[in-house]
């Protein structure tokens, strides 16, 4: 018999298959995103070293208090963005870690965009 495979195992699918391609240098970091039921994350990361750059979530102080989740992903997108640009951080290579570019994740990528990040 063959198994089902849930929703988050095809998802970890899709993030592999994508991970082999995308990959952050100190040049052009990659900006990595994670969904949970109650909270996003955005990271900036230099996979050649291996380091987090910058980084925001919801659990951030200033966002937390946000509003409507579609809000609260633009904030974390701005302010991922922000502290990226802070450290001389412009171009970045966008890793939707096998979400669809849709909603919230398209939100996060708005508003890293709207502070200044390029991808």
């Amino acid at each position: 018999m063959i198994k089902k495979q849930t929703r988050d195992e095809l998802r970890r699918r899709r993030q592999a298959r994508v991970r082999k391609v995308v990959h952050g240098t100190a040049d052009q970091p990659r900006l990595s995103i994670f969904k949970s039921l109650k909270h996003f994350y955005a990271q900036v990361i230099d996979d050649d070293k291996g380091m987090t750059l910058a980084s925001a979530s919801t659990l951030d102080k200033d966002i937390e208090a946000g509003g409507a989740k579609m809000e609260r992903a633009k904030l974390v997108g701005e302010k991922v963005a922000e502290r990226a640009v802070e450290k001389g951080i412009k171009n970045v290579v966008f890793d939707r870690s096998g979400y669809k570019y849709h909603g919230k994740v398209a939100a996060i990528a708005q508003g890293a965009r709207d502070k200044g990040l390029e991808f």
